[in-house]
C-alpha cells in the first residue's frame, strides 16, 4: 500500500511503543488501515533487562531498538515522536505537547507505567526508580561513583556509607538489582581498586511485606531469600521506608546510612485515565471490559500496564511483557475484525509464568503447577529474555555480553557518564 491507497482507510492510532503497542502495530501490518504509532522516545525498550544496564553488564543499545527501523518495512505504519497530553474521545483526537492533533478512528492506549512513591515524590531525587534508559544510566553512575568516592575517602564512617547500597522493594526488580550489585562488588570490581575492598560493600534489600517476591509461591520466595543471603545481601522484610534522604533511609526509628538508594517498591500507570475521563484504580490503571475497551467506547482499547484487566476473581493481569504482548495482539485482532464487520470473542489471558533471576547461575520461575529454581531456572530465564528482545543484533549482543561476564566475572560497560558528584 502507498499513501494514496491509505488515504480513505480507517485510522488506527497507537500510544506507546512498549510491548503492547509495538505488538499491536506489527499485528496490523496486513490490515486495511493507516497505523500511526506515537511515543515520547524514538526506541522500543526492553525494560526487564534495564537493571543490567544499571549494574554495568549491558549497554543501553543492547536492549533498545529504534521504532522506525522496526517498522520500516510495514507500508501502512507511520511513526510520530511526541508526548501525549490529552485525548478528546468525542472528537476522536489525540493531543500532543507541541500542539499537534492526531485524529483517529480506533485508538490503542499502551502508555505503560512509571515508578510510584506512594505520596512521597520528594524521595525521587535521592532514590531513583528504574523504568527508562535515563534511570538506568543514572543508577549506574551513582553505583560506580560510590566506589570511586570511597577509594579517596579518609573518614571510615563516610566510606561505609558510600559502600552501602539500599534497594527499597522486594519484587523481581529489587531482587535482581540486589543480586547484580553484590556480584558487581564481589566479582567484577574486586581487583580494580587499591585502597578499598569492593567486596566489603553492604547491599540491603528492604521489603515492607512479610516476604520478598510476594507474587511467587512461598517456596520460591524462601529460596530467593536464602540465595541472596548466601551471596551477602541483607534482606529485611516487614520493614517500610519512612524517609529517604541523601544520607540514607529511615525504617521507623532505625536509620541506615547509605549514599546510594534505589527505588523498586511500586509503579503507577500513566495518566491515561485522566486523558480518557474515567476513574482509575489505586494503581492509576484504566478499568476495561472483557474486550479491553473503555466503558462505552468500543473503538478505544487500553492494554499493558495501563489497563486493569480482570484475570481471576481476585486477580488482575500482571504487568509483565507476555501479558502486554497478548493484549496488544488481541486489540489488533479486534480492530481488524471491526473493520471487516465481524465480532470478536472476549480477551483471555494465558499466564506463561513469573520469572526472576537472583544472580549468577540462579533464578526462580513459577509456571503455576510447576516451580523451577536454581541453575535450570537461570538458563530458562536467559532464554526467555533473549527470545523477547527485538532484533537479531540485540539478541546476539546480549548473549555475547552474558557469555563474557560468565567466563571472565567482569562487567563490560563500567562507564560513569554525566556529573561526577553524588546527590
Amino acid at each position: 500500500m502507498d499513501e494514496t491507497s491509505l488515504s480513505d482507510t480507517p485510522r488506527v492510532v497507537i500510544l506507546g511503543a512498549g510491548f503492547g503497542g509495538l505488538t499491536a502495530a506489527r499485528a496490523l501490518s496486513r490490515a486495511k488501515a493507516s497505523v500511526t504509532l506515537i511515543d515520547a522516545q524514538n526506541y522500543h525498550l526492553f525494560q526487564p533487562l534495564l537493571y543490567q544496564v544499571a549494574t554495568a553488564t549491558l549497554s543501553p543499545a543492547d536492549i533498545a531498538t529504534p521504532i522506525r527501523s522496526t517498522l520500516r518495512d510495514q507500508a501502512n505504519a507511520h511513526v510520530l515522536l511526541g508526548e501525549v497530553i490529552g485525548i478528546d474521545a468525542t472528537r476522536r483526537i489525540v493531543s500532543l505537547d507541541d500542539w499537534r492533533e492526531v485524529p483517529y478512528d480506533y485508538l490503542i492506549v499502551a502508555t505503560g507505567a512509571r515508578h510510584a512513591y506512594f505520596g512521597h515524590d520528594d524521595w525521587e531525587p535521592v532514590a531513583p526508580g528504574l523504568k527508562k534508559i535515563d534511570d538506568a544510566t543514572e543508577i549506574r553512575r551513582r553505583i560506580l561513583l560510590a566506589f570511586e568516592k570511597a577509594e579517596t575517602e579518609t573518614d571510615d564512617e563516610r566510606r561505609r556509607a558510600l559502600l552501602t547500597f539500599v534497594i527499597v522493594g522486594g519484587g523481581p526488580t529489587g531482587v535482581e538489582m540486589a543480586g547484580a550489585i553484590i556480584e558487581l562488588a564481589k566479582k567484577a570490581l574486586l581487583r580494580d581498586f587499591r585502597r578499598i575492598d569492593p567486596a566489603s560493600a553492604r547491599v540491603v534489600l528492604i521489603e515492607a511485606g512479610p516476604r520478598i517476591l510476594p507474587a511467587f509461591p512461598e517456596t520460591l520466595s524462601g529460596f530467593a531469600r536464602k540465595s541472596l543471603t548466601r551471596m551477602g545481601v541483607e534482606v529485611l522484610t516487614g520493614k517500610a521506608a519512612t524517609d529517604c534522604t541523601s544520607e540514607g533511609v529511615a525504617l521507623g526509628e532505625t536509620f541506615i546510612a547509605a549514599r546510594t538508594l534505589i527505588w523498586a517498591a511500586g509503579v503507577m500507570a500513566s495518566p491515561a485515565a485522566k486523558w480518557l475521563g474515567v476513574e482509575a484504580d489505586r494503581a492509576g490503571r484504566v478499568p476495561v471490559d472483557a474486550h479491553l475497551n473503555v466503558a462505552g467506547d468500543a473503538r478505544v482499547f487500553v492494554v499493558g500496564d495501563t489497563a486493569a484487566v480482570q484475570w481471576e476473581e481476585t486477580k488482575f493481569v500482571p504487568g509483565i511483557a507476555p501479558a502486554a504482548k497478548q493484549m496488544g495482539a488481541y486489540a489488533a485482532t479486534s480492530i481488524r475484525a471491526m473493520i471487516s464487520g465481524k465480532a470478536t470473542k472476549p480477551f483471555r489471558y494465558r499466564h506463561q509464568g513469573n520469572l526472576a533471576t537472583i544472580g549468577r547461575k540462579s533464578a526462580v520461575i513459577d509456571f503455576g503447577k510447576l516451580e523451577v529454581r536454581g541453575f535450570i531456572a537461570w538458563l530458562l530465564w536467559g532464554a526467555a529474555h533473549v527470545y523477547f528482545l527485538i532484533g537479531f543484533r540485540n539478541r546476539l549482543m546480549v548473549m555475547l555480553h552474558w557469555a563474557w561476564a560468565y567466563i571472565s566475572f567482569r562487567q563490560g560497560v563500567r562507564l560513569i557518564t554525566g556529573s561526577t558528584k553524588l546527590p
